[in-house]
């Protein structure tokens, strides 16, 4: 199995946010000095915005296609439409062999 780069940076990424919360909760990094470094703020700020982003457009992909391909079949429904002209085309040929037989199937009511 082969592992594409955008799955090992994803991996790296979440990585590194493990590595950050284990160095938190260990007390080697508190939040406040975090905090206070201004260039660690605006790293996170910016790391938070482009996966932001990333995520926006993930999630406006996912909703347009299920908008706009809700106007077809799926494959299961288009399988049972066959089966139902299967087996009306059956019971038309079981009709026929009973007339020729003399047959009478009773009262059944037809599918319109």
């Amino acid at each position: 199995m082969r592992i594409s780069r955008w799955t090992i940076l994803w991996l790296g990424i979440v990585a590194v946010l493990v590595a950050v919360e284990t160095l938190i909760l260990t007390g080697f990094i508190t939040p406040a000095t975090a905090i206070t470094s201004f260039l660690t703020l605006i790293y996170a700020l910016v790391v938070i915005s482009v996966l932001a982003f990333i995520g926006a457009i993930f999630l406006g992909m996912f909703v347009s296609h299920r908008i706009l391909s809700g106007k077809g079949f799926t494959p299961f429904e288009q399988e049972m439409l066959r089966m139902r002209q299967d087996l009306r085309e059956l019971n038309d040929r079981i009709e026929q062999i009973a007339t020729r037989l003399g047959v009478s199937l009773g009262d059944r009511k037809k599918e319109p």
